[in-house]
């Protein structure tokens, strides 16, 4: 199966930047790029070796470039039947976003289409933020905070024109959006390419990391006593509107700043055992309700009468699960799920997955 990248990021984040480098070094591989925005920004400048008026146009380094101005679907089967015929030759394909665009609809192409779903495989959601204007811009724009919701991997670019402090308080305002993601800093595009490719994020198979971070500003003992730490942001914020810039309220001072932000995560423990019948029956229930303010959801779940720990995994309202490893002998069996969505009520979530557990 051909592995997909998902790359996103707001205007002006760097997504171009890192593009053309992935496309200009020599990794070895062919690379289809599909774009759908292609402006004064776009690859085309320094890198297409014919005109851009053409669908399918090859790059320098032997990549192709794929302009889409048409649908997703139809520049993937377009590909394929190329590739098949032997008219061009690809190892992968990166799809670049629009700025404004939410990844969502996008992940969930490889999984509505059957034909697709056979030839393609969604490898992961790479997303771009701006160290410089990434507070702001998650502030204005819910679509960047759902690009981040959606990611795999947060790069931030242009930290070095912000200090230590607002880094790390971007940083920790990422982690409370995604706990999941992992995050690193790249210079102009400088990152390990090794590292953007094969990262298997929609994988079921693939650990399931929770950054420490976001697990050590939760209380440890009980998985809906997470819900006080989500309640603060809001208060923080209900006045923030009626504030002037200098009303020394603590709200203010980004180190210590509760955003209000739509886009959030939890993470669900238990370590006693689900009944598999009920668990399945409540999380239909809920992805029919809120399937579409979740962005994603994975989890390694502790089921009764399994020796293995199932494999979980959503996007908005589509979800699979597999058997995973077997719980070792020195393991003690849990449960651990991350949900990252949009003003999910989580106390609902919580009480609902806690009366799916075996008493």
């Amino acid at each position: 199966m051909v592995p997909v990248t998902i790359l996103t990021g707001f205007l002006g984040a760097g997504k171009t930047t890192l593009l053309k480098r992935i496309l200009s070094e020599n990794h070895g591989q062919k690379i289809a790029v599909i774009e759908n925005e292609f402006g004064p920004e776009s690859i085309d400048n320094e890198l297409l070796v014919q005109d851009s008026d053409e669908q399918i146009v090859e790059l320098s380094n032997g990549c192709v470039c794929c302009t889409i101005r048409g649908d997703l679907l139809r520049a993937l089967e377009e590909l394929r039947i190329k590739r098949d015929k032997g008219d061009i030759k690809f190892d992968r394909v990166i799809i670049e976003t629009t700025g404004m665009a939410n990844p969502g609809p996008v992940c969930q192409t490889f999984f509505m289409d059957d034909n697709i779903a056979r030839y393609y495989r969604l490898d992961a959601v790479i997303t771009v933020v701006d160290a410089k204007h990434g507070m702001e811009t998650l502030d204005k724009q819910e679509e960047a905070q759902k690009q981040v919701g959606f990611a795999d991997v947060i790069l931030v670019s242009k930290k070095d024109l912000v200090n230590d402090a607002d880094y790390q308080a971007l940083r920790s305002r990422l982690i409370q959006i995604n706990p999941r993601a992992s995050i690193t800093p790249v210079h102009f595009g400088e990152a390990d390419i090794a590292k953007l490719l094969d990262i298997s994020g929609f994988n079921l198979n693939t650990i399931l990391d929770i950054d420490p971070e976001f697990l050590a500003d939760q209380h440890p003992d009980a998985a809906h006593d997470h819900d006080h730490h989500g309640h603060d942001h809001g208060h923080h914020h209900d006045h923030e509107g009626e504030c002037s810039p200098g009303c020394g309220h603590d709200h203010h001072d980004h180190h210590h700043a509760h955003h209000n932000d739509d886009i959030g995560a939890f993470v669900f423990r238990s370590n006693k055992p689900f009944d598999p019948e009920r668990l399945e029956s409540f999380l239909g229930g809920v992805v029919q309700i809120y399937g579409e303010d979740l962005m994603r959801y994975k989890g390694i779940l502790y089921v009764k009468g399994s020796n293995r720990r199932l494999l979980f995994q959503g996007v908005h309202m589509m979800m699979g699960a597999e058997p995973g490893k077997p719980w070792l002998t020195h393991e003690k069996p849990n449960t651990k799920l991350v949900f990252i969505g949009r003003k999910l009520p989580q106390e609902i979530f919580t009480q609902g997955l806690e009366q799916c557990l075996v008493t």
